[in-house]
C-alpha cells in the first residue's frame, strides 16, 4: 500500500522516454498522474519508514537507507511541480534523479529487509533462499543429546542474554511485575502471581514460551512493549527447556568465564632447532596443536621497516636499510631493536599516541575551555622518554602526582549528565578498563548483561574516587541506596572506608601494583602484543575473562615482565626479536574475523599506519604536513621541542585530516584503531584540503631540488619506500611526469605513490 506507489516513478520515467518528442497528450496526462501518487507514497513511505525504524536493528544499512529516501521525496515531489507547471527540462532532469533515488534507497531498503545477498542468494547457482531451521541457533541444529559442560555454559549466556534484554526491565530486580522474576533460577522456577512459568523438559507447557510466542496485538502477548523476541531468540528459549532448563547452581558457578588473578609462570617448552627464544617456544606448541607450519621470516628490507614504525613511528631512511641489509652479522636484528629502543625521544613521539588514546588524553576538547579537564601531556612524554617502570607509571596515574591527575579526574560534563557519567564513575570505569581489562560502563547503570559485574560493585569502586558516598542510581533513577567503598577484586586487600581521598587513591594504587596482581601486568603485556602484532593473545584487549588463544604465553609473558623490573622497552625487545613477530604478515577476509572464537594465530596481522604514522611518513618522504606553528609547544617539556625533525602529528591538535585516518576524539578510553580504509578516509585522501596543500607545497620544493624526471623519481622511491623504482616504475612515473616534471605531475605522482599498499601497510 505504501512501498508499491513508488515504483510507478519508474514507470512514469519510461513513458516520458517513449514520448520524448512530446506529441501525446494522453501520455502527459498520464506520467502527470503517476508522478504524483509516486511522490505522494514516497512521503508516506517515508513517515512510515522512520516509525518503523525506531522499533527495531537494522545495522548500518538503515541510515543510507533513511537519507536516501528522503532525498527521493524531495526529487518527487520536486518533480510533480515541474511537471505541473510544465518545466520538461527541469521535469525529465528531476525525474532521472528520482528514478536513481528509488533504486538506491530500494536497493538499501531491500538489504534491510532480506540481507546483504538478497539478488545473489536467488541465483540458480546459489543456495535455496530459506535453509530449514535458518532462524535457530547452532546448538539448536547440531545437538540432539545431552550438552557438554561448555555447551551448557554458552546455552546459558544465550537464555540470560536474551532474558536481560528483553525481559528484566519488568522482571528483574528493579521491578517485579506480577511479582515474575527472570534474573536467577530460583525465581524462574518459583514462577509469578499466575503459578510457574517455566515445566522443565516441556516448552509446550511452559507459560514463558506461550506468552512469547502470541501475536504482538495479543493482550497476554509478552513484552508488551517494544521489540518482540525473534524465532532465533524464540528457538533458544525453547530448546533450553527443553533440556531441562538448566541453570549454574551456586554463587559461585558463573555463566561466564572469570580469568584468573595470580600470576603464573608457566614452564618454558624445550627448544627445538631454530626455536630457542621463550615466545617461540610457545607459539611451536600452539603451532603443532593446530596443525600450523613455521614459515621462513620476512626479508631484512621488511623487517627494518616494520620494527621502525612499531618503534619509533617513522620510516627508516633509505641509506639505514642498505647498510641494514648488507650488515652480515647473525644478530643484526637484535642490535637494530636496541639501537631504535635508545632512541629515547623518538620512542616517546611514537608511542605517546597509543598511551593518549587509552588514558583519554588530548589537547583540545570539552572540558578544556571550562577548566573540567586537564590534560597529563609533559608527565605522559616524560614517562615514556625515562622508560619509567609500568608499576611506577601505574600508580602514578591513580594516586596522581603533579601532571597526571587528568587520568582519574575525568571530564567535568557541563549541564545535566547521566549518573554514570560522573567524574567517580568516569574514574572507575576507565582504571578498570585500561589498567585491569574490565568493562564496567554496563555495570555503572545496571547489573551487567555480559558479565558478573554488578551495579552495587561499580558504585563501591567509584567511591574510592569520590569525596562523598554516592547512592545507587539505576538506569539513572535514584535507589535510596548507599554503596560501600571496596576494590573490585578484594583478595587483593582492603581500602579504609573513612580515610582521606588521597589516602584511598595511594591504597588503591599499591594494591593493584602488587606483584600478585596478575591481572594488571597480563593486560598491559597484551595491549602490547596487540599494538605490535595486529590482535592481542586476548581479544578484544578490553575483556581480558575471554580465553586467550595461548594462556601460557601471556602468563609467560606477565611473568617475565614483572621479572624483568616492569620495563616497558625490554618486553617490546623480547617481542620484536622474536621469530614469531619476524613472520610474514597475515590478513582478515572479514574485519569481525580478528574477534572469532575460531581466529588462529599465524603471525602479525597486516595493518594500514596509523593516523599518525601515515602523516609522519608524508612529512618525512616529500614535505612536511605542519608547520611548527601547528605543534602544541606549550604542553611540552622544553628540551622536546628542540629535538624534533618536524612538527610530528602526535602532537599536533586533531583535525578533520588525522580524525579521517582514525584518531580519535579521546573523549572516551579508546584502546583499539580499526585498520580498515572507509569512504571518509578516500574522500580526505582525495579531496582533503590539508593533503593536497600539503602536496602543492612539496611539488614547487621538489621541482627546484630535482629538475630532471629520473632524478626526481629515484629520490622519490628512495624516500617513500626505501628503494630505487622498478623499471616499469620508472616508465609509468616517466609517463605522468614528462621529460621535465611539471608540479602538477609531481602532486599526481606523490599522491599515487602515497596510496600504493607498499606505503600504507605495515607488512
Amino acid at each position: 500500500m505504501v512501498h508499491f506507489p513508488i515504483g510507478l516513478l519508474c514507470v512514469a520515467l519510461i513513458l516520458e522516454l517513449i514520448d520524448w518528442r512530446g506529441k501525446s497528450a494522453k501520455l502527459k496526462d498520464g506520467i502527470k498522474i503517476l508522478v504524483w501518487i509516486g511522490a505522494g507514497s514516497a512521503v508516506l513511505a517515508a513517515a512510515f519508514g522512520w516509525l518503523l525504524a525506531a522499533e527495531g536493528e537494522y545495522g548500518n544499512s538503515l541510515e543510507i537507507h533513511r537519507w536516501s529516501g528522503l532525498a527521493t521525496v524531495v526529487l518527487s515531489v520536486l518533480a510533480a511541480l515541474a511537471v505541473q507547471y510544465n518545466r520538461i527540462a527541469a521535469f525529465r532532469s528531476l525525474l532521472f534523479l528520482t528514478v536513481f533515488g528509488v533504486s538506491f534507497a530500494g536497493h538499501y531498503g531491500a538489504m534491510l529487509t532480506h540481507g546483504d545477498d538478497y539478488l545473489s542468494s536467488v541465483l540458480p547457482s546459489s543456495e535455496p533462499l530459506v535453509k530449514p531451521d535458518a532462524d535457530k541457533a547452532d546448538f539448536v541444529l547440531t545437538n540432539n543429546g545431552a550438552l557438554s559442560p561448555q555447551q551448557v555454559q554458552e546455552l546459558n549466556v544465550e537464555v540470560r542474554t536474551i532474558l536481560a534484554h528483553n525481559c528484566y526491565s519488568c522482571h528483574g530486580e528493579a521491578k517485579s511485575k506480577g511479582d515474575l522474576r527472570l534474573d536467577s533460577k530460583d525465581a524462574i522456577m518459583k514462577g509469578g502471581e499466575g503459578g510457574a512459568v517455566v515445566i522443565p523438559e516441556h516448552p509446550d507447557k511452559s507459560e514463558l514460551i506461550r506468552r512469547i510466542s502470541l501475536p504482538k496485538g495479543d493482550k497476554e502477548a509478552m513484552p508488551t512493549k517494544g521489540k518482540r523476541l525473534t524465532e532465533k531468540e524464540i528457538s533458544v528459549l525453547k530448546f533450553w527447556i527443553e533440556k531441562g532448563a538448566l541453570w549454574p547452581d551456586g554463587k559461585e558457578a558463573s555463566i561466564y568465564r572469570v580469568a584468573a588473578l595470580e600470576p603464573r609462570t608457566p614452564v618454558i617448552p624445550a627448544a627445538s632447532g631454530d626455536i630457542v627464544q621463550p615466545i617461540d617456544r610457545f607459539v611451536n606448541v600452539y603451532f603443532k596443536q593446530n596443525k600450523i607450519d613455521w614459515k621462513p621470516v620476512v626479508n631484512d628490507r621488511i623487517y627494518i621497516r616494520r620494527v621502525y614504525l612499531d618503534i619509533i613511528g617513522l620510516l627508516p631512511p633509505s641509506e639505514k636499510i642498505e647498510a641494514f641489509v648488507a650488515d652480515g652479522r647473525p644478530d643484526k636484528r637484535e642490535l637494530l631493536a636496541k639501537e631504535l629502543l635508545n632512541k629515547n625521544d623518538d620512542y616517546a613521539q611514537h608511542w605517546i599516541s597509543f598511551w593518549n588514546d587509552a588514558l583519554r588524553n588530548d589537547y583540545t576538547g570539552t572540558g578544556y575551555i571550562t577548566g573540567g579537564r586537564f590534560d597529563i601531556t609533559k608527565w605522559l612524554y616524560t614517562s615514556l622518554e625515562t622508560n619509567k617502570p609500568y608499576n611506577g607509571f601505574v600508580k602514578e596515574l591513580i594516586s596522581p602526582v603533579k601532571g597526571s591527575e587528568g587520568f582519574i579526574r575525568g571530564i567535568k560534563w557541563r549541564g545535566t549528565i547521566n549518573s554514570s557519567q560522573r567524574t567517580e564513575m568516569q574514574a572507575a570505569q576507565n582504571v578498570s578498563q585500561v589498567l585491569l581489562g574490565l568493562n564496567l560502563k554496563c555495570a555503572s547503570c545496571h547489573d551487567s548483561f555480559i558479565s558478573d559485574w554488578k551495579l552495587a560493585d561499580s558504585y563501591a569502586f567509584a567511591n574510592i574516587f569520590a569525596d562523598t558516598l554516592l547512592e545507587i542510581n539505576r538506569c539513572d533513577k535514584p535507589t535510596g541506596k548507599i554503596a560501600g567503598t571496596k576494590i573490585l577484586f578484594p583478595e587483593l586487600g582492603e581500602i579504609s572506608v573513612n580515610a582521606s581521598t588521597e589516602k584511598r587513591l595511594r591504597e588503591l594504587a599499591d594494591l593493584l601494583i602488587q606483584p600478585k596482581d596478575g591481572r594488571l601486568y597480563r593486560t598491559a603485556v597484551n595491549r602490547i602484543w596487540a599494538q605490535l602484532l595486529g590482535r592481542g593473545i586476548v581479544e578484544p584487549v578490553d575483556m581480558m575473562d575471554n580465553m586467550p588463544w595461548s594462556e601460557d604465553l601471556l602468563d609467560w609473558l606477565a611473568s617475565d615482565f614483572a621479572a624483568n623490573g616492569y620495563d616497558m622497552k625490554k618486553l617490546i625487545y623480547t617481542i620484536v626479536t622474536s621469530k614469531t613477530y619476524q613472520l610474514p604478515s597475515t590478513s582478515v577476509k572479514e574485519a569481525g574475523d580478528i574477534m572469532a572464537n575460531t581466529y588462529k594465530f599465524t603471525g602479525m596481522v597486516r595493518r594500514r599506519l596509523t593516523a599518525e604514522q601515515f602523516t609522519d611518513a608524508i612529512s618525512s618522504a616529500f614535505k612536511p604536513m605542519y608547520s611548527d606553528s601547528a605543534i602544541v609547544f606549550n604542553l611540552l617539556p622544553e628540551k622536546m621541542k628542540e629535538k624534533l625533525p618536524f612538527a610530528r602529528a602526535a602532537f599536533v591538535k586533531n583535525d578533520p585530516f588525522q580524525t579521517s585516518l582514525g584518531r580519535p576524539n579521546r573523549e572516551t578510553v579508546s584502546t583499539s584503531r580499526t585498520s580498515q580504509a572507509n569512504l571518509l578516509q578516500a574522500l580526505e585522501l582525495t579531496n582533503g584540503n590539508k593533503f593536497t596543500q600539503t602536496l602543492k607545497n612539496g611539488a614547487k620544493e621538489w621541482k627546484a631540488k630535482y629538475p630532471t624526471t629520473d632524478t626526481l623519481v629515484t629520490a622519490l622511491y628512495k624516500r617513500a619506500l626505501g628503494r630505487n623504482p622498478l623499471p616499469k616504475e620508472l616508465a609509468a612515473a616517466q609517463k605522468i611526469l614528462g621529460p621535465k616534471p611539471s608540479e602538477e605531475g609531481i602532486q599526481d605522482l606523490v599522491w599515487a605513490l602515497a596510496l600504493v599498499p607498499e606505503f600504507q601497510l605495515i607488512y
